[in-house]
């Protein structure tokens, strides 16, 4: 009796150990935010998206889940694309690590939009986009 209580513990210990793809964060403007490698993470907003719920969501996720410091920057990984973590038609991918993103970091953009690879911002640059009422 005490090795099938071991078994069904074992298991159910098991399933809170794997990662499960139902977990995605999301953001305080109501993008999902995936994990794609260890480097590189994905917004994948609700409908196509603008520059201000990308940054908005990457620093949130920045912020809140990864624990990044407020003077850390974020990096664009990959510009709008279809997402590789859910298959939506729009998503941006983001790094805090360009060198092990394999990307060069870039010159600001003077468009909040352009989400070309290599733009950055400060976290707490990125952030102040949630606190604005979202254009959409």
């Amino acid at each position: 009796m005490s090795n099938k209580l071991t078994g069904i513990a074992l298991i159910a210990g098991l399933a809170f150990a794997i990662p499960q793809t139902g977990e995605a964060f999301t953001s305080k403007l109501g993008a999902r935010v995936n994990q794609v490698n260890s480097a590189v993470f994905e917004v994948v907003p609700r409908s196509s998206g603008n520059g201000q719920v990308f940054w908005c969501s990457a620093a949130d996720y920045a912020q809140r889940a990864l624990r990044a410091s407020w003077r850390a920057r974020i990096y664009i990984a990959r510009g709008r694309a279809p997402s590789v973590t859910t298959g939506r038609r729009s998503s941006v991918q983001f790094t805090l690590d360009p060198k092990a993103a394999g990307i060069t970091p870039a010159p600001p953009s003077l468009s909040l939009n352009a989400l070309n690879v290599g733009e950055s911002m400060t976290v707490q640059e990125a952030y102040g986009y949630c606190q604005r009422s979202p254009i959409f």
